[in-house]
């Protein structure tokens, strides 16, 4: 059993209600999950111990909210080259902040990101059964990496 911290940032709960969905896929390939509000950690020893990261937030302005931006620059210290990773996010016009964390990941920590690339849904799809099923696939999908 591998462990993953789902780190997130949410405006309105969509992007929380993602992440938990996103856990529960991650559950149901076996694996053990901490979920966690970016906000909630402080320092980069917090992101130390995990065997995979799923970074997520909403757009907002067709940008990073600010305390995401913060987190990543701190997420950036711990070492986390070739780790399994994931990142999704919320939006209701546009749709770019999942993108920016998946680059992040990608090319600045040097991570192993899942093929599917970034789980992206417009806000009112986040509650209807297609948004939880497409979510917990997202979170399968990367839990099967650590096969």
């Amino acid at each position: 059993m591998k462990k993953v911290l789902v780190g997130y940032v949410s405006r309105t709960g969509n992007t929380a209600k993602m992440a938990e969905f996103i856990a529960e896929g991650l559950r149901f390939s076996g694996n053990e999950v901490v979920l966690a509000k970016i906000s909630d950690l402080k320092s980069e020893k917090e992101l130390d111990g995990y065997d995979g990261y799923v970074f997520g937030c909403p757009t907002y302005h067709r940008d990073l909210v600010g305390s995401m931006k913060t987190f990543l620059f701190m997420a950036q210290k711990p070492n986390m080259v070739g780790k399994i990773g994931g990142a999704f996010g919320s939006y209701t016009h546009s749709g770019e902040s999942a993108q920016m964390i998946f680059d992040t990941m990608q090319h600045v920590y040097k991570m192993d990101m899942v093929d599917l690339g970034t789980l992206n849904l417009k806000e009112h799809v986040v509650t209807t059964d297609e948004g939880a099923r497409a979510c917990q696939d997202y979170g399968k999908a990367i839990g099967q990496k650590f096969s």
